[in-house]
């Protein structure tokens, strides 16, 4: 069984950078698309990015796009969330999931997730 574990949250300044991984265990990661989704108090977990098995092909939610950038290194079982010019909106917790199906920007296509790494964007 997949599992997966995230770090690199913490608390960041307005405009500054922060990276996000997500290492995976269990075998068989490159048999997985794998996203990243957030939660802020009191909101929905929402779609933020997604990766394809090979890494060829990414998703973003609008609100992300042209600031955050996932990738993911096969060799080591590790996905990334580069993010760059944070904004206080960014404050939340992000989770990373797998897919054995699809590169989905929907929570119910994700069967693995990961307990979650705080985000705090600071104004």
């Amino acid at each position: 069984q997949l599992q997966l574990v995230e770090s690199g949250g913490g608390v960041v300044q307005a405009g500054g950078s922060l990276r996000l991984s997500c290492a995976a265990s269990g075998g068989g990661f490159t048999d997985y698309a794998v996203g990243w989704f957030r939660q802020a108090p009191g909101k929905e977990r929402e779609f933020a990015a997604a990766i394809s098995r090979g890494g060829s092909s990414t998703y973003y939610a609008n609100s992300v796009k042209g600031r955050f950038t996932i990738s993911r290194d096969n060799a080591r079982d590790t996905v990334y969330l580069q993010m760059n010019s944070l904004e206080p909106e960014d404050t939340a917790v992000y989770y990373c999931a797998a897919s054995i199906t699809y590169t989905s920007r929907s929570r119910g296509d994700y069967e693995y997730w990961g307990q979650g790494t705080q985000v705090t964007v600071s104004s």
